[in-house]
């Protein structure tokens, strides 16, 4: 298959896509998770009952109680961790791109990535929380003092990640069961980064609900992403065919329904034809796509010297269709000669 082609079905082939509306579950889903966003960071500020929760899952040192899945969990960390997912990920949505002739799955991933590092890198360096490991002051929340883990970004970026699959999925009941896979892994990475200590179970409970933000606002970043998609493919074309993108114009009707309509002449054979005159059957004229030539394809002859026909030589009418030896005499029987004028008869 052709270069061009490919290109071709690249635009022209429809593509599976996610809905590029805010629906009303979505709407509903995302005004409550915000409401447990600003609730989490409220109770962490206030020293709540929740900062207290914190104090107490840190103190029991679950990766001391459970020695025996350390290593393990150490590996499956890597789960929420934004570079080798994101790398898999990307792998992957790749090779879809290629089999379905667009750039949308990796364009969303990007989307959802970039919203994901600047909404919660800004959460995170903005409020400056400490992590269990390096906390001063039992029972504090530990806000304000340089640290970078409030939300947990690997529990926000394994929920962005895996959610970015099932929000691409083709039909639902593929989209529900990538749902519930990506939800529990996030589950699993969330409450692993608790085990080992890394980070406090407020910081694991802000990390899902900015990961499940991001993915819900996705809708309304769909006319930016298609927007970039058409740019980009347009550019890809130009840079592989070295022209832009040319729609063809509609045919005639006379050509669409099989019948050949009649070409106008050049504007060269217009001037051919005026500078040459009238021209006999078999005259060829110079046209755009032939060398140029004389009007009449038949070799000129000198004309004929004026001769004195006979009496009996008919006269052959002019015009544009002269029989051939039309200036020779018929051949005829020889003519008997008249008698000689002044003679009598008899002796």
């Amino acid at each position: 298959m052709r270069t061009d082609d490919k290109l071709d079905q690249m635009e022209e082939r429809p593509a599976d896509r996610p809905p590029s509306r805010m629906t009303r579950t979505r709407w509903w889903l995302f005004g409550g998770t915000l409401a447990v966003y600003v609730a989490i960071v409220a109770g962490v500020l206030a020293t709540s009952w929740l900062v207290t929760f914190d104090w107490q899952a840190m103190l029991f040192r679950p990766y001391k109680q459970w020695p025996e899945i350390h290593a393990f969990l150490d590996y499956f960390v890597v789960l929420g961790q934004r570079g080798p997912t994101a790398v898999a990920v990307a792998a992957w949505l790749g090779w879809r791109c290629w089999r379905t002739k667009n750039l949308h799955p990796l364009l969303v991933l990007g989307t959802s990535l970039l919203l994901l590092n600047i909404t919660a890198g800004a959460a995170k360096l903005g409020m400056g929380r400490l992590g269990p490991h390096y906390a001063t002051t039992i029972g504090a929340n530990e806000m304000w003092l340089g640290g970078d883990i409030f939300p947990s970004g690997h529990t926000a970026n394994a929920v962005v990640t895996w959610g970015v699959l099932a929000y691409l999925a083709t039909t639902p009941l593929r989209r529900r069961a990538l749902s519930v896979i990506a939800a529990l892994g996030a589950l699993g990475v969330g409450m692993t980064t608790v085990y080992l200590g890394t980070h406090w179970v407020s910081d694991v409970l802000l990390g899902w609900a900015a990961g499940l933000l991001v993915l819900l606002a996705l809708p309304w970043f769909e006319p930016a992403v298609e927007w970039a998609e058409a740019r980009l493919t347009a550019l890809w074309i130009r840079l592989r065919t070295g022209r832009p993108r040319v729609t063809a114009p509609l045919a005639p009707a006379a050509a669409r329904s099989g019948l050949s309509a009649p070409r106008p002449a050049p504007e060269d054979e217009v001037l051919v034809r005026e500078a040459a005159g009238p021209t006999r059957t078999g005259t060829v004229a110079r046209t755009a796509d032939t060398p140029a030539r004389t009007a009449d394809t038949r070799p000129h002859h000198p004309p004929r010297p004026h001769t004195v026909r006979s009496e009996r030589t008919p006269v052959t009418p002019t015009g544009p269709r002269r029989p051939p030896h039309a200036d020779r005499a018929p051949r005829t029987a020889p003519l008997t000669p008249a008698p000689a004028r002044g003679r009598t008869g008899g002796s």
